[in-house]
């Protein structure tokens, strides 16, 4: 009988061998499983903070799954707290890679887990930091990696290499477009078999290769990030000489070389010699051939879509950088550049960064893109201290410009000198004699970095500008809608002087909205006569809101039939609201088929609210069919709530069939409102099975409220399993309310450490409820020192609402003092409502002095709008905040 190899000696060691890689792998993903029900976090929660994909951490605790990467397993270890080389071991058991490499096996460099990607010159992204769990401090994070088709060239490079070839590849590039990221990406997988990773650079990188090539061991990843500085060097030929030679010795093997180049040093190296000239380059051209890679300047379609599925999962830089990439793609530059845009902002000279507060000022109250160099430079010298301008050079603006125009990583300059494109336009469309936003203003215009315009709109949204970039915007500027928007944020503001001259230079630039604005001011200075000339003004240039106005002023002086004529002018001109007005007036004169007329004039043109009137007016009349065809031309033009407010009208009447009817077609559209209203409907009416079916319905459509009312559910009927499944899943597509209740439910059973943690991670997503419950939980557990650093987190990440609340709890409990304490944090972080309250609280104790600054400080916000009754300067302020003089 022939013996199978199973009950060979060889057989048994082998599947003794199995055995320990299977108990290794089960030992991990207990660690793991531990790890995470101590932590108190959902799997999704975790892959946010560990910075991998949530499928991955997903297969990574799954039983039937294969083994997770080194770099996962390193990375979930330490947002778990659990020993990471432990862990490895324990993976390298599993994969039956203990011992790859041997203590022996020496040379230059050092294990890959022990880099850190920002001393491989991995650009820092963002300028946030995190703390790591360690007493080193803070440290800079690195948004989750976005993976794109270069990837997979390098993913293959890697996957031969560990199978035991040598290989290289030199990412191809221009600044900043995450070739170096891309590397460390790439080299992961090696770090848990044992690889380490050589980086020369010192004394320098070509000295420093040059003298250590020939102690290259196998299993070392030769890193050669910007590699001009070693092959373009004097030594460049015989280091790729070397190279070349480690590449294909066979004793070396495995060997991976990988290396970064901008295009045009890539050109230089591979071009082929002129005849009869010398070739330099001839050794580094024959090593590159067939080994560089192209990386792309921008992300594509399915690179975005990548990187905003991430950021709705909670990456902050990958959120925050895609408010300003999503149009141009330009994802890496924007990360790679902030960090140096904002320490050029921070360290410019004080006529510098005169000139960028002037640019954030004015991009940050309503100035278009490209803005005028004439503007910036007469804006700018408010902006300068007294005795920093009597320094300036004749030529401080031109060094300046000059100094603003040098590029940081990505090509990003902190503002940049820009040529606007020609506008295309149908000859009949252009007026040269007009004033109009279509002309470009004289002279050059610059662009301010946008990461830039996006830092102040924070840091400098307290701060009103001086009175040099008034003057300067009433000189300079042009364009209608950039003087509209300044004479907006001007009077939001309480600048009303400069508001008043703004909306004249507006309108005398061709804006028909400012002459309507001025207009209402004349009414509200007592001078119908002029508000009537100004909006004539306005209605003879085509602004038909002018016209509406002017028909309400003539029905107010009851003259019905000049209204109606204006009206009916407006309404040819395509203003829907008029044909509302006039439907109405007909209605009251009962002249049902003219107001019928008007309505489906209305509804043709797509207003809402005419279709809906014409609805109702088919109902009426029970003319369902013609209802029914209305609904469905709700539907067709995406007007769901149209559909959702007439089925609820048809629900109040008693006709659940009828209401549930629109509802059901609509639930074929993405829009799962209409499920949730049809859910209301069937509980309403006794059958919470139907009910219950409707919300599975919205919860597979991807509503993940529905999600949270199922678990609801689940724990009404004591199904606490089935619940704790339900809000974990809501909890990992992003419901912060799911979050909460997690919270609850680990407070019940005595999980203070989960519920805390669970409570953190919704307030770190933006849910204000769960960010007040901590405040509470601080201060009843005595801890003000843990309660303050959550006022300053609250106030740090604009969440001052959520002081706000904490604040009407305080007084509803009768603390006044606590109260008072709160509101003023909110004050302190710019919130208006604040700001005003306070003012108004010191003006009943007679603190009329203290109640004045701090609206002056609301106006400086542009809170203006939020002034009580009996303003203290009817007339405004002037640009410094002191009162302005009587004006007329």
């Amino acid at each position: 009988m022939m013996n199978t190899g199973a009950h060979t000696p060889r057989g048994a060691a082998v599947d003794s061998q199995e055995n320990e890689r299977d108990v290794a792998l089960a030992a991990l993903r207990s660690r793991l499983d531990v790890g995470l029900a101590r932590a108190g976090l959902t799997k999704s929660q975790l892959a946010i903070r560990a910075g991998r994909g949530r499928t991955t951490v997903q297969e990574a605790f799954r039983t039937e799954a294969g083994a997770p990467s080194a770099e996962t397993v390193a990375a979930l270890a330490r947002v778990l707290r659990l020993p990471d080389e432990e862990l490895l071991e324990l993976l390298r058991i599993a994969t039956g890679t203990a011992g790859t490499v041997s203590d022996a096996d020496h040379g230059p460099g050092r294990s890959i887990r022990d880099w850190d990607p920002h001393d491989l010159e991995v650009h820092p992204a963002g300028t946030t930091l995190s703390t790591r769990d360690s007493d080193a401090g803070p440290v800079r994070v690195l948004p989750q990696y976005v993976s794109r088709e270069h990837d997979r060239v390098l993913a293959d490079a890697v996957r031969e290499a560990i199978e035991g070839r040598s290989r290289m590849v030199v990412l191809v590039g221009t600044s900043s477009t995450g070739k170096t990221r891309a590397c460390w990406e790439a080299v992961q997988p090696l770090s848990h078999q044992g690889w380490q990773l050589w980086h020369p650079f010192d004394p320098t990188r070509a000295d420093a290769a040059l003298s250590d090539v020939e102690r290259v061991r196998p299993h070392t990843v030769v890193w050669l990030n910007e590699a001009q500085h070693y092959l373009g060097d004097r030594v460049g030929e015989r280091i790729a000489a070397a190279l070349h030679s480690l590449l294909t010795d066979p004793r070396r093997q495995p060997i991976l070389i990988l290396g970064t180049l901008w295009p045009e040093y890539a050109d230089r190296y591979t071009a082929m010699p002129t005849p009869g000239k010398s070739d330099p380059h001839s050794r580094v051209r024959e090593l590159f051939a067939g080994r560089t890679l192209t990386i792309p300047d921008t992300f594509d379609h399915e690179a975005l879509h990548t990187a905003a599925t991430l950021a709705k999962q909670g990456d902050p830089l990958l959120a925050d950088t895609l408010t300003r990439t999503r149009t141009d793609g330009r994802v890496t530059q924007d990360l790679a550049g902030a960090p140096a845009l904002l320490r050029r902002y921070e360290q410019a000279t004080p006529s510098a960064r005169a000139l960028l507060d002037a640019a954030i000022d004015a991009r940050r109250l309503g100035v278009g893109l490209h803005i005028p160099q004439m503007f910036l430079t007469d804006a700018a010298s408010d902006y300068i201290s007294d005795r920093d301008f009597d320094e300036l050079g004749e030529d401080w603006a031109e060094a300046a410009y000059a100094d603003l125009a040098r590029p940081v990583h990505g090509k990003q300059a902190p503002l940049r000198r820009t040529t606007p494109r020609p506008l295309r336009r149908p000859p009949g469309n252009l007026n040269p004699s007009a004033p109009s936003a279509e002309r470009a203003e004289a002279g050059p215009s610059f662009r301010l970095a946008d990461y830039l315009e996006q830092h102040g709109r924070t840091s400098r949204a307290h701060i009103c500008p001086p009175a040099s970039f008034w003057h300067a915007a009433l000189r300079y500027l042009m364009h209608p809608t950039d003087l509209n928007n300044l004479a907006a944020a001007a009077h939001n503001r309480h600048r009303l002087q400069w508001a008043h001259h703004l909306l004249q230079r507006a309108a005398e630039a061709g804006s028909t909205h400012a002459l309507v604005d001025l207009a209402k001011s004349r009414d509200a200075a007592g001078d119908p006569k002029g508000a009537e000339i100004l909006l004539e003004r306005a209605a003879d240039a085509g602004n038909t809101n002018a016209l509406v106005i002017l028909a309400r002023r003539r029905e107010v002086a009851d003259d019905q039939q000049g209204s109606q004529i204006l009206l009916q002018r407006a309404a040819d001109a395509g203003n829907t609201n008029a044909l509302v007005i006039l439907m109405r007036m007909r209605e009251a004169a009962g002249d049902r088929e003219g107001a019928e007329a008007l309505y489906q004039r209305a509804t043709d043109n797509g207003h809402t609210k005419a279709l809906v009137g014409l609805t109702r007016r088919r109902e009426k009349v029970d003319d369902r069919s013609n209802a029914g065809a209305l609904y469905q031309r709700a539907d067709d033009n995406g007007h769901i709530n149209t559909v959702v407010s007439l089925a609820k009208r048809r629900d109040r009447t008693g006709e659940r069939e009828g209401a549930e009817s629109p509802l059901r077609h609509t639930t074929d559209a993405d829009d799962t409102n209409p499920l949730a209203i049809l859910m209301q409907m069937r509980e309403a009416a006794g059958d919470p099975q139907g009910a219950e079916a409707l919300l599975r319905q919205a919860a597979d459509a991807g509503n993940t409220n529905a999600l949270v009312d199922l678990a609801r559910r689940r724990e009404k009927a004591g199904d606490q399993v089935g619940t704790e499944a339900l809000l974990r899943q809501a909890a990992d597509a992003g419901n912060t309310n799911a979050l909460v209740d997690l919270a609850r439910r680990r407070e019940k059973a005595g999980d203070q450490e989960g519920t805390e943690a669970l409570y953190e991670q919704a307030a770190d997503a933006g849910n204000t409820n769960a960010l007040v419950i901590l405040m509470q939980m601080r201060e009843a557990a005595g801890d003000q020192e843990g309660a303050e650093a959550l006022y300053q987190r609250a106030t740090d990440n604009g969440h001052t609402n959520a002081l706000a609340i904490l604040m009407q709890m305080r007084e509803a409990a009768g603390d006044q003092e606590g109260g008072n304490s709160l509101l003023l944090r909110a004050a302190d972080a710019g919130n208006t409502n604040a700001l005003v309250k306070l003012a108004r609280r010191r003006e009943r104790t007679g603190d009329r002095e203290g109640a004045e600054t701090l609206l002056r400080r609301a106006a400086d916000h542009g809170g203006a709008w939020r002034f009580p009754r009996g303003d203290p300067w009817p007339d405004g302020l002037d640009a410094d905040g002191t009162p302005t003089d009587p004006w007329n």
